[in-house]
């Protein structure tokens, strides 16, 4: 009997503190998410359905949350994320649905929920299906770690009034659209799944490594393409070891989630009318471990590139900062800093140039660099190319030793241990406390080898 996992986002314990989510005056993102969650359950449970509706514990941290599903979780099962968005404009809302990217199975799965969802709730607008490399994470845990297909569901935005006023006050309706879109999913996910009799198959798929075909075949798991573990192995990759690829056993053979294979800077794209997986490693880019990742160096992207991809992140950052991939580069290559890295980590820093939080637009501060006072507002600098340049300066305190070309403007250069932290992850708990921090870097320079490797 196949399963449902409903998990509310946020209200469990990250790094021994209770993390509440988004905060209002009178609410929060985790007490809302569990009302919701809790109203969801005990609709699916009273409809009788043929299998379970586990509700996952509130108590536990993400990755906990992933460990707990994964545990119990088999591939005719389906687990559902829920959470609310919260922005610095109020009249940003509507719900969408992530869905792990380049799968267009989970894709049609997404869009199940919105349409449940819009039936029960036709003044709540959808935003439509997003592939979770259109979070600000880059990626999304919960739609790629699991065992199980998986989605997560932003409802909508607790920062605008009329979502705010829906998931309130029409709560019930709200989980009763979930519940239908729930029910529905995990109809299809059991009517698609392979047979699980000794003569079951699945179905194959071709690999084009590096622009060439690869001898072997790949197959279809819940949607997801799977690969010979060897494949790793030939990108230099010890997919044996790694906690962040999935691997299956089938027909006596070992495979590998081939979307896991982005972690290590490898581009996967999915051919349809061939069925055919294509995995290329960044050659343009200079993927690889101590390179792709080092602060000190050299950028590949072009300027066409920078703005392309900001383009792609959030299109209406193009005219408004569209002087910014000239000048990182720019400054970038007078200090000798990596301006692939600078450029992803402004972006991680400036929420996708939308900002919010403690930094504003006006204040030029796009590497979210601190006041040398210690005030909460953070710096702020005359112009952009100043505000571009105290960013390279204080990655190059970070990731070097060599003395500044330029005249200092960074105002905390001389706080930093020079060379303290040389590659990207080293900035974390460093830089910002997010544990993180240093993934969501990665995974925006992950997003920017698409843009840069040839087709």
């Amino acid at each position: 009997m196949a399963q449902i996992f409903i998990s509310a986002g946020h209200g469990g314990y990250e790094d021994g503190v209770r993390d509440p989510g988004a905060v209002l005056p009178t609410t929060t993102e985790a007490a809302e998410m569990i009302q919701v969650r809790d109203l969801v359950v005990a609709e699916l449970r009273s409809r009788q359905l043929p299998g379970s509706v586990l509700s996952v514990p509130d108590d536990l941290s993400a990755a906990q949350t992933l460990t707990w599903i994964n545990a119990r979780c088999r591939p005719e099962d389906v687990a559902l994320e829920i959470q609310a968005g919260a922005f610095r404009d109020p009249s940003v809302r509507g719900s969408t649905v992530f869905y792990i990217a380049k799968n267009d199975v989970r894709r049609t799965h997404a869009e199940l929920l919105l349409l449940a969802l819009g039936r029960r709730v036709p003044l709540l607008p959808s935003r439509g299906p997003k592939p979770d490399t259109d979070s600000p994470m880059g990626m999304l845990a919960f739609c790629r770690n699991l065992g199980c297909p998986s989605l997560l569901m932003e409802i909508g935005y607790l920062s605008n009034p009329d979502d705010l006023a829906i998931i309130q006050r029409q709560r019930r309706d709200v989980a009763l659209g979930i519940a239908d879109g729930l029910a529905s999913w995990s109809r299809q996910v059991t009517s698609d799944a392979a047979p699980s009799g000794a003569g079951s198959t699945l179905p194959e798929i071709r690999i084009n490594l590096n622009g060439g075909m690869y001898p072997e075949t790949g197959i279809i798991v819940n949607g997801n393409a799977y690969v010979p573990i060897d494949i790793a192995d030939l990108l230099g990759i010890d997919a044996t070891t790694s906690t962040s690829i999935t691997r299956v056993r089938y027909a006596n053979v070992v495979y590998i989630k081939a979307v896991d294979l982005q972690t290590y800077g490898i581009s996967v794209s999915w051919d349809a009318p061939s069925r055919t997986i294509r995995l290329r490693s960044g050659a343009g880019m200079q993927f690889c471990p101590g390179s792709m990742d080092r602060i000190m160096g050299t950028g590949s992207a072009s300027e066409v590139q920078l703005s392309q991809f900001m383009g792609r992140i959030n299109p209406a950052a193009v005219n408004t900062y569209r002087d910014l991939p000239r000048l990182y580069r720019e400054e970038a290559a007078i200090e000798g800093v990596n301006h692939d890295i600078a450029f992803c980590q402004m972006l991680v820093e400036t929420n996708s140039l939308s900002f919010g939080g403690s930094l504003n637009p006006a204040q030029n501060n796009f590497g979210g660099i601190g006041a040398p006072t210690g005030g909460p507002e953070g710096s702020s600098f005359p112009s952009a190319r100043v505000g571009v340049r105290a960013h390279i300066q204080h990655l190059k305190a970070y990731g070097g030793i060599d003395p500044l070309v330029q005249r200092q403007v960074d105002p905390r250069f001389t706080f930093v241990t020079r060379g303290i932290a040389p590659l990207v992850e080293q900035l974390t708990n460093r830089w910002n406390t997010k544990p993180e921090y240093g993934r969501q870097i990665m995974a925006f320079m992950r997003r920017l080898s698409d843009v840069a490797l040839p087709p």
